[in-house]
């Protein structure tokens, strides 16, 4: 059931304070650094207290959270919502797009200005700004795209990393020769300008030239399907940009982060290039690199293929999600988004006869978390630790939004996300919230989803109802020089925590207890991507097996105070206490 509240149909209601006190009991609260049995008390959108025995105001809404993980909200880094590409506008705008990310238990993205070429930068971040504000349904943030370069250019992206705009991290392409893409002489000088400004450079690494000159021997021999899309881009020519992206900001003395790496081969380029770098390199994988491959593309179906087109493309590989598996649990890479891009039917059909001519693009937003709790956590590839720091954690950190974001602790935004582990469903078209009617993980089956979602304090997802409103969300800004990739102090939240802050999380390793004396090991902002200790288990949030995979569904590991079985519904109830009511809109 999906209830789609507008601000028409609540006039005269304040929705932020109609429901502004939320009790969330008997779950277990995870962070990246650990997990604890804890209540968390929510007022006015902000997490107050986290603790037990907590001392509550009459009037508060209570959801019992017996047997759910009590996450922060996901933050997907990688969004395009109502760019228009390839002579085609995505179907999911911001309202769609948002409205399918909080079904699936995110409550933030960043999404990308994408400037055309000799647009002002300016121009285009108010344009994107002007398209979001009335109709997100969750809080989002900007990455701008440096499509062209000049001086001006150069002027405008310090103009844009003031207070004023709020944006730390600038896109470049290194592919699409002849719209976004920059030659390697102005990416050396886009990355330059962001380490002055403290910004993010991020760079999509394909080599641009090879692909065009691929393209048109493909196309020469007769080669105009989907298939011929990954063929002319394979792996080497993505880790070849990899690599030449990385030498480009250690000449620069950058940081750098790579977006939507889709190969082993990538990843192992970005390795090599760790071992001579002098600042952070973070990688990016995708939702649809690790839940589906790249044998679709030769599918006889032309709309089938097509659906599954996107650059860099899905690998042929079969390995290839599982190696992608492993490196988001090693901390190879160190985030997961979607880069969702969505495009009806009717749109990718331009290409029909050209694949050079198929809008790039795939959903993901909506079920990126799922994806990632069935093929990593339900395997025992990863802890819930992990996934809560390749989903959400990790993101606000390189993004300079931690803690107000990815993060269950007092003070912190009330973002969370209370996922049954045991909620299984099947993913299909039909159901789910996206403007299209395709879905790249049609039918498979995910055991773990959100049961409850919370914006900013508001239940967005009310045991299973999806209740958002348009316009709801609100622009957030990323100040430059993160401590995260720059190394500076991190800032702490202020005023001063309230009573009961979060209690030191119990270290989980295994699923058996710490042993007398182990001491879970701080968070702490590290300049290098190196392992960073998930306070779950191993070191980088990784489970210890013994030969094969383990099945965190019928194993020992339990994150629940009672096992059930999955035919068993989830003893999850709302309970309006004494005193007070909960408001129809919940």
């Amino acid at each position: 059931m999906t209830i789609d509240v507008t601000p028409t149909s609540v006039s005269g209601i304040n929705i932020k304070s109609s429901q502004n006190r939320l009790l969330i009991k008997n779950g277990r609260v995870v962070n990246d650094d650990g997990m604890e049995d804890a209540d968390v008390y929510i007022e006015d959108g902000i997490i107050k207290q986290v603790g037990r025995n907590l001392i509550i105001p009459g009037g508060t809404r209570t959801i019992d959270a017996t047997g759910l993980l009590v996450m922060p909200g996901g933050i997907d880094p990688h969004t395009h919502f109502e760019l228009e590409m390839m002579g085609a506008k995505t179907a999911d705008d911001f309202y769609k797009g948002t409205r399918a990310a909080v079904a699936g238990g995110t409550t933030t993205v960043i999404d990308f200005v994408l400037p055309q070429k000799g647009q002002s930068l300016i121009e285009a971040y108010n344009n994107w700004r002007q398209k979001a504000d009335g109709k997100v349904c969750c809080d989002y943030s900007l990455h701008v795209g440096v499509t062209w370069w000049s001086p001006s250019v150069k002027k405008e992206m310090e103009q844009l990393t003031g207070e004023e705009y709020g944006i730390n991290s600038f896109k470049m392409f290194m592919a699409y020769k002849d719209t976004w893409m920059l030659n390697d002489y102005e990416l050396y000088q886009a990355i330059e300008t962001c380490a002055e400004l403290k910004a993010i450079p991020q760079v999509h690494a394909e080599n641009g030239h090879i692909i065009a000159r691929n393209t048109e021997k493909l196309l020469a021999k007769g080669i105009t399907g989907p298939e011929g899309h990954e063929m002319s881009r394979n792996e080497e020519v993505e880790a070849e940009a990899v690599n030449r992206a990385c030498v480009i900001a250690n000449q620069a003395n950058s940081p750098l982060y790579i977006v939507h790496m889709m190969s082993k081969s990538a990843v192992q380029a970005l390795q090599t290039a760790r071992q001579r770098q002098r600042q952070p390199l973070y990688g990016e994988t995708l939702a649809a690199t690790i839940g589906t491959d790249g044998s679709h593309y030769r599918n006889a179906c032309f709309r089938h293929a097509a659906a599954h087109v996107l650059s860099p493309p899905l690998r042929p590989d079969p390995d290839t999600p599982q190696a992608m598996l492993e490196a988001l649990a090693d901390d190879q890479l160190q985030l997961i988004g979607s880069d969702n891009c969505t495009f009806h039917e009717k749109d990718k059909e331009l290409g029909k006869d050209n694949f050079a001519k198929i809008p790039n693009g795939v959903n993901g937003v909506e079920d990126r978390m799922a994806i990632l709790w069935q093929k990593a956590v339900n395997t025992g590839i990863m802890d819930p630790c992990r996934f809560v720091s390749v989903t959400s954690a990790r993101a606000a950190r390189v993004f300079n939004l931690w803690p107000r974001k990815g993060r269950v602790a007092p003070l912190a935004d009330a973002d969370l996300v209370l996922w049954d582990s045991r909620l299984q469903r099947v993913i299909s078209a039909t159901t789910h919230r996206h403007a299209v009617d395709f879905n790249i993980f049609e039918g498979q089956n995910v055991v773990g989803s959100p049961q409850y979602v919370i914006v900013n304090g508001r239940v967005c997802l009310d045991d299973g109802d999806l209740r958002v409103v348009e316009g709801f969300g609100k622009f957030v800004k990323t100040p430059t020089n993160s401590p995260h990739v720059f190394g500076a102090p991190q800032p702490p939240l202020s005023p001063q925590p309230s009573p009961s802050p979060l209690h030191t999380p119990q270290r989980v390793t295994n699923g058996n207890t710490p042993s007398p004396g182990e001491e879970l090991k701080p968070a702490h902002a590290h300049r290098q991507p190196e392992p960073a200790p998930s306070g779950c288990s191993t070191p980088t949030g990784r489970k210890m097996r013994d030969g094969a995979q383990r099945d965190l569904q019928s194993s020992s590991f339990s994150i629940s105070k009672e096992v059930e079985g999955l035919d068993t519904k989830t003893s999850v109830r709302v309970r309006n206490p004494p005193g007070g009511k909960s408001s129809g809109l919940w």
